[in-house]
């Protein structure tokens, strides 16, 4: 029989997550701080919760897919639902927070019995709905082993070493995202304002050297002025902050993060980009330029 999972957390990565967990026939328990998100999982045969101990009282794995390591910390301890885990089971934050977060976590998660991983992921809402998520995880190799089965139904999951190494994993990654999104935006723009079709060019750039997912997904958003969000803007701002103050802890200075974090920053509090998807950098590169964006 299957391991029981608690999802808390079923917003815009949550819900197709849950989803996928369901479809590979785990019995999946759902909670959500707006209800409604996570009572319409009921349809695809979710058990939900109204609060958020009730839903994980049963379950074998719980995870938390959740804005930052503060909420993390909220709902785990001072919500209380930590006293509310089965003796034996694992929490894994699919979050973004601080590997420091997720250390202090996992230690005293550990200390009541129940094992953590930290496992942030990569890829948006498309790679959640499609289960092609990039798993990032941190933690003891044999807990890892014992939830591979539970990665697999929503992406691909590597162990990249021990508690809080998943976190830095995508702090690294998120630097990756936010300085490829800032010079495709430049890409776009630059293409465009010279007289060139900007669809025709990222055709042309497929399978080169400047080809990337980034390029062809975000660059057709920024084409077409489509700002929905699969990743928020502020919480990009939220992993490259949390990016450059591992670095400082580390000694380094990273000079494109920093201004690509300058740019978000301005997005996000003079350009109410906030809640705009991520890709809308391209937004504030036109604004910077004297020119209206699509959007």
């Amino acid at each position: 029989m299957k391991p029981t999972i608690a999802v808390l957390g079923t917003g815009l990565m949550g819900a197709p997550m849950s989803r996928n967990l369901l479809a590979n026939d785990f019995p999946v328990h759902v909670w959500n701080r707006t209800p409604d998100k996570a009572r319409a999982l009921q349809a695809d045969g979710a058990v939900f919760f109204e609060e958020p101990h009730l839903a994980v009282a049963e379950a074998d794995v719980v995870i938390t897919m959740l804005s930052d390591g503060a909420a993390v910390e909220d709902l785990l301890f001072s919500q209380n639902v930590s006293a509310g885990l089965k003796h034996g089971s694992c929490v894994v934050d699919m979050s973004s927070i601080k590997p420091a977060e997720a250390k202090d976590h996992s230690n005293r998660l550990g200390k009541l019995g129940i094992s953590h991983l930290d496992a942030p992921v990569s890829g948006g809402t498309k790679g959640a709905e499609q289960a092609s998520l990039a798993i990032m995880v941190g933690g003891e190799e044999d807990i890892f082993e014992k939830v591979r089965p539970v990665f697999a139904a929503m992406g691909r999951p590597v162990r990249v070493g021990p508690s809080g190494a998943g976190q830095l994993s995508k702090l690294a990654n998120q630097v990756i995202v936010a300085v490829t999104i800032g010079v495709v935006a430049e890409a776009m723009l630059f293409a465009e304002k010279g007289g060139a079709d900007p669809t025709a060019i990222r055709e042309a750039l497929k399978g080169g050297f400047a080809d990337s997912v980034i390029l062809q997904q975000h660059g057709a958003r920024m084409t077409t002025g489509n700002f929905e969000p699969g990743g928020l803007s502020r919480l990009q701002l939220k992993d490259i902050n949390n990016a450059l103050e591992e670095a400082r802890k580390a000694g380094l200075s990273l000079p494109l993060a920093e201004q690509v974090q300058e740019r978000f920053k301005r997005l996000c509090d003079e350009l109410d980009g906030s809640e705009m998807d991520h890709s809308a950098i391209f937004v504030e590169l036109c604004d910077r330029n004297g020119l209206q964006s699509n959007g």
